[in-house]
This record gives structure tokens, sequence and C-alpha cells, in this order.
């Protein structure tokens, strides 16, 4: 049988800095991690064999003239303020991408709060900053902290009566939403808008959106389906806690029925890998993950049906 590894599966740009960078501050001794580096705990047990500790931020309060470093997904003020004032010196590997996305989302807070100390400035002052996203996954909880937690987080379109279609809309989106899921909603409120404000209010209260979403993750969508489709049966290989590994392997399962998602080579059903070779030398074997999946893992699960 023919067994390969998806190409284009594996670590995003930012997940491997944040392994490089943890790898790199081991060598010189002890290091934190504020929560899990990343969503596979394969990965999470390897780094820590090195001597990678994970903490919360309970922890994180407690601790004091320490090492600490801060994962791709970007943390809200109040961590660099805690740090500062607990003389705690951070490796910052924080994601590119988000930063960014924080740096817009501060900016448009920050011109919101300005602008409402200025007299009349009443459509200013009522702005709603809205993500949309997971509420409580990491990256979320960094973007809520760019504007004292008073944004608005939507998971889906069944949450968009949480918008006031009287005040002005600032929408932004978590770096690894779907595309597809960002444009429904905006086409929803668009809608809203138009069926409940006059042409004359539309113009006075502002809708701006962002398109923030990291289109090397999003391209993994259409990739993952082709490479689904392409093979007789797909192990898909994913941490149980990584949201990116649950909506990609849907996408795998819709795309191939045939799709089966393990967390490591052990969890490949031994039944599963005689009935494959005795398929013979046609058969195509499909492994792939998420963009929290190492490669060393998928190559374990790979080694399985050698």
């Amino acid at each position: 049988m023919c067994v390969e590894i998806d190409e284009n599966s594996g670590f995003c740009f930012g997940v491997t800095s944040a392994i490089e960078a943890a790898e790199r501050e081991l060598q010189k001794g002890h290091l934190y991690c504020l929560g899990d580096i990343v969503h596979n705990g394969q990965e999470v047990a390897r780094l820590e064999r090195l001597g990678l500790e994970t903490i919360d931020y309970d922890d994180l309060r407690t601790l004091h003239h320490a090492r600490v470093l801060l994962r791709a997904h970007g943390e809200p003020p109040s961590t660099y303020r805690i740090a500062e004032q607990n003389q705690i010196q951070i490796t910052d590997a924080t994601c590119p991408v988000v930063l960014n996305l924080q740096k817009r989302i501060r900016n448009t807070y920050l011109e919101g709060r300005k602008a409402s100390e200025i007299a009349n400035a009443i459509t200013a002052s009522t702005r709603q900053i809205v993500i949309y996203g997971k509420r409580g996954h990491a990256e979320v909880i960094g973007l809520e902290g760019q504007t004292n937690n008073t944004a608005i987080v939507i998971e889906n379109l069944d949450e968009i009566d949480r918008i006031d279609i009287h005040r002005p809309i600032y929408l932004f989106s978590q770096t690894t939403k779907s595309v597809e899921g960002f444009r429904e909603l905006v086409a929803a409120i668009d809608n809203l808008r138009a069926e409940q404000l006059s042409e004359e209010k539309r113009s006075q209260l502002p809708f701006e959106w962002k398109d923030t979403i990291c289109r090397r993750v999003a391209s993994r969508v259409e990739s993952i389906r082709k490479f689904a489709q392409s093979h007789d049966t797909v192990i898909f290989v994913g941490g149980k806690k990584s949201s990116n590994a649950k909506v990609l392997y849907n996408h795998c399962k819709e795309a191939n029925p045939n799709t089966y998602f393990v967390s490591d080579e052990n969890e490949i059903p031994v039944e599963m890998v005689e009935n494959s070779r005795s398929k013979g030398d046609d058969y195509k074997i499909g492994i792939c993950g998420a963009t929290s999946t190492p490669q060393w893992l998928m190559e374990r699960c790979k080694a399985v049906f050698s």
C-alpha cells in the first residue's frame, strides 16, 4: 500500500516560531510557559521533558524573578503588567499576525475613547468592537484585553442579536476562523442594517470590518479536502484540545467519510492496519494534521503502516 503525509499539514509559522523560541530558551535552563505552548499533548510533553513548565494565570501572579514564554496565541495587556510588577523576564513568541490584529483592535478602541471625549461625538462614544471568534480561546482573550474587555465576541450567526444594530460596528476576526463564516457574518450584519435602518441612519452609523484571518491557515481547508479525496483512508492526527484540529478533521470527514481522528500512533486500530495491508499496492493511506500537529508525530503514525 501507499502511505503518504500531507506536505501542507503540521505547524503553522506562528507555532513553529514559538517552539523554536522555547527550545532556544531551554538551553539556558528552566523555562515557564503561560498556558500550553501548543494544543497538542505529545508536543507539550516533549518540551516538558526538556525543562518547560506550563503554568496558568494564578501561577503567574505568584511568580517572581523568573523566565516566562508567551505562546503564539498572544496575551492581553494585563499579562505584561503582571510580568513587569513581578520582575518576570518575558520571551514573547506571539505570532506576528496576531500581534498585528491586536494592534488594530487596540487602535480602534483608543480612537473611540479619544473621540468620546470630544463634544457632541455621540456616535464615536458608542462604537462597538465585535470579534468573530471562539469565546474563551487564548487568542480571543488576548484580543478582548485590547479593549479593556469591552469587545463583543460572536461565535456564529445565531449570536448576531448580541450586536446593537443602532450603534457603530467595528468587526474583526480571530486569525484562525473560517473565511466563509466571516463573510456570512458581514452579509448578515449588512442585511440587518438595511432592514432596520434608513439610508440616512446607516450613513451616520458606520459599519467597518477587517478580514484579519490568517490566509496560511485558511488555505489549509481547501488543501486538506483535496488531500482527503485523493486517498482511500485518511488518518487525521491532532490534539483533542485543538479547535483547529476539530475544524480540519470535520472537513476531512466531509471530503472522505473513511477518515479517522487520532492523537498519536497508539490510537490507530490494529485491524485497520492489517486490513489496509491486504488491499494491495494501489491502496492509498493519507496522514494529515492540524496547525498544532508536529511533523514527528505524523511520521510515527506513518511508521505504523510500514
